[in-house]
């Protein structure tokens, strides 16, 4: 079960990675760090506001996505039509900024939210308990991706998702508002990530290099599942938090992320469009 609610953070980090990809063709570096920055603003709610994270969770959703809109349009759009080196530094350089930014702002420090469910778990059986925390991360991750599926396969801007990440050319010649629909997916990616980092602010730990582990986890699972594949991101991401989870409690906790890493490596050399070639449909 452990394993199962630690994939769907994964997967929820992993979706926002992929469908920025598929539709922009960008590799966001800098995507970790906007879930470290979601933990720090759901922190600051919780501790100055006494706002609850589960509340707090459509709030950074909503500053997030606007944050990442305007992100796509002053520092990403001026770079999408240069080489890919040239895009791969500007995201890492976005990266340093952030991490090092938050060093400076709150240093290096651990912070945690602690609210009357944090400790709460649920017995199921005489041997079998449930953190309570990680139960409500989990069933968020699925109904936040199961809304954007709906939304990409559904809606009017869904659609214009869609069709841009197949053939910009056409679809801008078909009347979409490409520029647009670029900075509304990196928008909806950012608050994805953010998203997640409210989730698991509530049992883990909040400093300002979390998102590293998130965004290597999260580049794993991209792979897999197939970058810029929705569907394949988020089964793919249920597979590697069960991975790590029976690596961590049967081999070894030192294993936990070098299995993943493993896996990584035979799907890029056996297979580098990724293990789940589902794609969405109308």
């Amino acid at each position: 079960m452990t394993g199962l609610f630690t994939g769907a953070v994964y997967s929820l980090v992993s979706i926002g990675l992929t469908i920025i990809f598929g539709t922009i063709r960008i590799v966001n570096f800098a995507h970790g760090e906007m879930l470290m920055l979601g933990m720090y603003l759901t922190f600051f709610l919780w501790s100055i506001l006494g706002i609850d994270p589960l509340v707090a969770l459509p709030i950074v959703f909503a500053v997030f996505f606007t944050a990442g809109y305007i992100l796509q349009s002053t520092l990403i759009r001026p770079i999408q039509k240069h080489p890919i080196h040239a895009q791969m530094l500007m995201t890492l350089g976005l990266l340093l900024v952030l991490q090092n930014g938050a060093v400076l702002a709150w240093t290096a420090d651990f912070r945690r939210v602690h609210t009357p469910y944090t400790d709460l778990t649920i017995r199921l059986g005489q041997d079998l308990f449930i953190d309570f925390p990680r139960m409500v991360a989990f069933l968020a991750s699925l109904i936040m991706s199961l809304g954007l599926y709906i939304f990409l396969t559904k809606t009017y801007w869904g659609v214009a998702i869609r069709a841009v990440g197949q053939d910009s050319e056409t679809a801008e010649i078909l009347g979409v508002d490409v520029k647009r629909v670029y900075a509304l997916t990196f928008g909806l990616g950012t608050a994805c990530a953010a998203a997640a980092g409210t989730l698991i602010s509530t049992y883990f730990p909040i400093y300002p290099y979390v998102g590293t582990t998130y965004i290597v986890m999260a580049f794993i699972v991209a792979v897999m599942g197939g970058l810029g594949n929705f569907l394949g991101a988020f089964l793919a991401g249920l597979v590697i938090g069960v991975v790590e989870t029976l690596v961590a409690f049967g081999v070894s906790p030192l294993l936990r992320q070098t299995i993943p890493l493993v896996i990584f490596l035979l799907v890029l050399f056996f297979k580098p469009e990724g293990l789940f070639m589902i794609r969405l449909r109308k």
